[in-house]
């Protein structure tokens, strides 16, 4: 299996956010993003990998496709995987990857949704899916960057 340093869920996917902080933080040397809709968008695929510096690989699947690769040999690198959604983070997981962590960095308002803390707001189903993620023992908690304090979501929903 891979070595991931960061799974975070972040609509924005790959943003200065993540490229200047929480890389040089983590020191990852790749990023993998994961998400079904963006990995059939040649145009966004061509976008996100252009938003990351040239010493970062960034890879773009879909969930299946991002489980088997997650699965494949460890070869020393350090792996940043971003995901717009939690339902995206379950199906991994259900897929065999194993998160242990999920950073909580960014959810958009939209229709449906309530705000939770700041920029990150959750619909019903997507409450029930970090509930889910929770009871998997996977340790979600909200860090909108690395010098913030850690926010467990246990005591968030």
């Amino acid at each position: 299996m891979l070595h991931i340093v960061l799974t975070r869920i972040d609509d924005r996917l790959i943003h200065g956010q993540v490229i200047t902080a929480w890389t040089k933080i983590t020191k990852a040397d790749r990023i993998i993003v994961v998400d079904d809709e963006v990995a059939e968008d040649s145009f966004m695929v061509k976008v996100l990998k252009m938003a990351a510096p040239s010493s970062i690989k960034v890879d773009i699947f879909n969930t299946e496709d991002a489980a088997v690769t997650l699965a494949g040999e460890d070869i020393g690198e350090r792996v940043i995987i971003l995901v717009k959604t939690p339902k995206t983070v379950l199906g991994l997981i259900k897929a065999g990857v194993n998160i242990a962590d999920l950073n909580l960095g960014g959810m958009g308002a939209t229709q449906g949704r309530k705000q939770l803390y700041r920029n990150i707001s959750i619909s019903a189903e997507e409450k029930a899916i970090f509930k889910e993620l929770l009871t998997l023992g996977v340790d979600v908690f909200v860090q909108i960057v690395p010098d913030a304090n850690k926010m467990p979501m246990a005591a968030m929903i």
